[in-house]
């Protein structure tokens, strides 16, 4: 009576060509939907600094913050805030770089002189730009936010205020 010993090669190759083939298909779906989850994780982003902002300007009486790095914590850690590490972010998000996302602030129109106690005076506006690290892999569209509130998106360069809100 003869045994049956396992898979012959032609078998192991079949289901070797099946696995690459559903994996082909599989890949593209995954990179979009992580593509898709660092562009709603930078908008939740530009909202909550948005929202850190205006909190910082109320507390310090320094306008808005000189920087994001303004906004996080104290360089040695810990917990005292002060207008020059207010801790309202972490450090991550204080360095300007978030979820395959890159976001830059721009203070405007600087105020005469700092707040009591502040290193360096704020601003009476900014501008917040959310840019893909990696356009078409970290995501697709870039984001924008003033001190409106409005996030502005583009799908092909720097969102500015003169782009189409996010929803609109």
């Amino acid at each position: 009576m003869k045994r049956n010993r396992g898979f012959t090669l032609l078998e192991l190759l079949i289901v070797i060509a099946i696995i690459l083939i559903i994996a082909a298909i599989a890949i593209p779906d995954l990179l979009h939907s992580t593509m898709i989850a660092h562009e709603t994780a930078a908008i939740g982003t530009l909202k909550t600094l948005e929202t850190d902002i205006t909190e910082y300007s109320s507390i310090y009486n320094n306008g808005f913050p000189p920087s994001l790095a303004a906004l996080g914590p104290p360089a040695g850690g810990g917990n005292n805030s002060t207008c020059d590490y207010a801790n309202l972010v972490d450090n991550t998000l204080a360095s300007g770089r978030k979820s395959g996302y890159v976001f830059t602030y721009t203070g405007q129109d600087p105020i005469p002189a700092a707040g009591q106690g502040c290193a360096n005076p704020g601003f009476s506006s900014f501008t917040i730009h959310a840019d893909p690290e990696t356009r078409g892999q970290t995501g697709q569209r870039s984001f924008y936010v003033d001190p409106s509130g409005t996030i502005r998106q583009n799908t092909s360069q720097p969102a500015t205020a003169n782009d189409a809100p996010i929803g609109g």
